[in-house]
């Protein structure tokens, strides 16, 4: 993706798989994306452990997310893609 992001986004975005089965049964999820002012973040999420740091740049963003049951409508709604 192309699509842009804040730190915080990020982590509501990972926040939502913990809290909300909406989404299926998320067992992982990582990837590396643009954020707004520039960086790069790149982000891991397990049950209950969203990981968000920043990191080197890659040529377009990448979001990977792994489980059972995945909805991926919500979830490209999710990310804003």
């Amino acid at each position: 993706t192309t699509k842009k992001y804040t730190e915080d986004e990020i982590t509501s975005i990972l926040t939502a798989f913990v809290d909300d089965a909406t989404y299926g049964t998320v067992l992982r999820a990582k990837g590396i994306v643009p954020a707004a002012d520039g960086k790069w973040i790149h982000f891991d999420y397990v049950p209950g452990e969203p990981d968000v740091r920043f990191g080197s740049a890659i040529v377009t963003g990448r979001i990977c997310v792994i489980g059972s049951s995945l909805d991926e409508e919500k979830i490209k709604k999710l990310f804003g893609v």
